[in-house]
């Protein structure tokens, strides 16, 4: 029997129309959706199905509106296969909220309502800094702190063999991606997004963050989660609000992360929600596993059909 991981993808993930074939399918995704609604005070809904991009694409909507329809994934896929069970959980930044809220770690409206908090937290800190962050395609991982080091930028993400994220001040980014294709990088992009993610220019977000899920009833996890910051199964409640708020300014260790549920016997693995970035990683980190996606009612289906198979 398949040991299951189910993963949950981050921010920029998010596209207009997301999560509404669910809505039209399933009455139960209809009623998480309005109960989306209600916990926050507005409708979450109508932005995650309507836009404008511009609105969906702000911090404050885009993490709300991917945790929503990333547990929307997961509760059809759970109605189309009673029998499904998964051993472990993982999220890739904003995605290890909604894998802790998937092991029960907190309850569907506290995970939504704190990862709008988040959003905002972060948007904040966003705003008072002139951050950015930038793709490194080609280049090893030592080779890329060199240039963080040299630039004065720090490693962000460490997703896959080949594919690193860079976070800083705007002049450090432009510097460090003219160093990595000096060093050899394939390509070395500025990424459209709003600041300097997972890097010390978020700081002003953690004691927010602190405070707000210490307003939040913290569980045990009922299967091992994986943390982005130490690449390691989540512990004690304590030790969770620690890490969740460390992981706003650290690197998110993605494939250690997927390394260490591999090196654990897990073989298959599920991405809930929308976009495909995950499933992509995974092809990169080890092209013999099994993977499948939810992001919308055709991929759902594809891959009912595969766990029936």
């Amino acid at each position: 029997m398949a040991k299951t991981a189910i993963l949950f993808a981050g921010q920029g993930a998010q596209v207009v129309g997301m999560g509404q074939d669910f809505v039209e399918a399933f009455p139960a995704a209809r009623d998480l959706f309005a109960r989306a609604d209600e916990a926050l005070g507005y409708e979450l809904s109508q932005v995650c199905f309507n836009g404008p991009e511009e609105a969906l694409t702000k911090t404050e909507n885009a993490q709300p509106g991917i945790f929503l329809v990333s547990w929307a994934a997961l509760e059809v896929l759970k109605a189309q296969v009673p029998s499904f069970k998964f051993e472990a959980a993982a999220g890739l930044s904003l995605g290890e909220f909604t894998a802790l809220t998937a092991a029960g770690v907190m309850s569907f409206e506290d995970g939504l309502r704190v990862v709008r908090q988040r959003g905002r937290f972060m948007q904040e800190a966003c705003d008072a800094t002139e951050g950015g962050m930038a793709a490194v395609i080609g280049l090893d991982e030592d080779a890329t702190r060199e240039v963080c080091a040299a630039a004065e930028v720090e490693l962000a993400n460490l997703n896959c063999p080949g594919q690193l994220v860079i976070s800083g001040t705007a002049a450090g980014i432009e510097k460090a991606c003219e160093l990595a294709k000096v060093r050899g990088a394939k390509r070395a992009l500025p990424l459209p997004v709003a600041g300097a993610y997972h890097s010390r220019l978020m700081e002003s977000a953690c004691p927010k963050l602190e405070a707000a899920l210490r307003e939040v009833d913290l569980n045990l996890p009922a299967v091992p989660v994986i943390s982005n910051v130490t690449a390691q199964p989540h512990a004690t409640a304590g030790e969770i609000l620690n890490r969740l708020v460390e992981q706003v300014t650290s690197p998110v260790r993605w494939e250690a992360s997927i390394r260490h549920l591999i090196d654990d016997g897990f073989t298959r693995f599920i991405e809930l929600g929308p976009g495909t970035a995950l499933t992509g990683f995974m092809r990169r980190i080890d092209r013999g596993l099994e993977v499948h996606n939810v992001a919308d009612v055709p991929s759902l289906e594809k891959t009912v059909a595969a766990l029936n198979d």
